[in-house]
């Protein structure tokens, strides 16, 4: 059991995929899983998130037919392990630190939820 399950909704993202990965991938906190439920896309998403769970233990992919957003999310904690759970979309990407400054609030007020700021970029 791990402390804190990183949920993934993926529909047809490749194009944004390995950054977002790459960004949860990166952090500072290492107790994490990280759970990514393709959402039946038809690009290659799937194959990205297979080739990322091959390579990395921390990753498990699950596969359903579409039903959006909310039903993938449901179907990534019906299987996570961590005593938290967070969200990120698949089409953005997260500060290295952004778990250990989260987790660090969790344990220095002992609160049940916690969250961030975000940063809206554009080209």
């Amino acid at each position: 059991m791990c402390e804190l399950s990183v949920i993934v909704p993926v529909y047809n993202v490749s194009e944004y995929l390995e950054k977002c990965l790459n960004s949860i991938l990166a952090q500072t906190y290492g107790d994490f899983e990280v759970i990514c439920v393709d959402d039946g896309s038809t690009d290659n998403s799937l194959e990205i998130l297979r080739n990322y769970e091959n390579r990395d233990r921390r990753i498990r992919v699950l596969h359903k037919d579409n039903g959006g957003l909310v039903s993938a999310r449901k179907a990534g904690i019906a299987v996570a392990q961590g005593r938290y759970a967070t969200y990120v979309d698949s089409d953005d990407w997260i500060d290295a630190d952004m778990y250990a400054c989260l987790m660090g609030h969790i344990k220095e007020t002992n609160a049940d939820i916690v969250t961030s700021g975000l940063v809206l970029e554009y080209p």
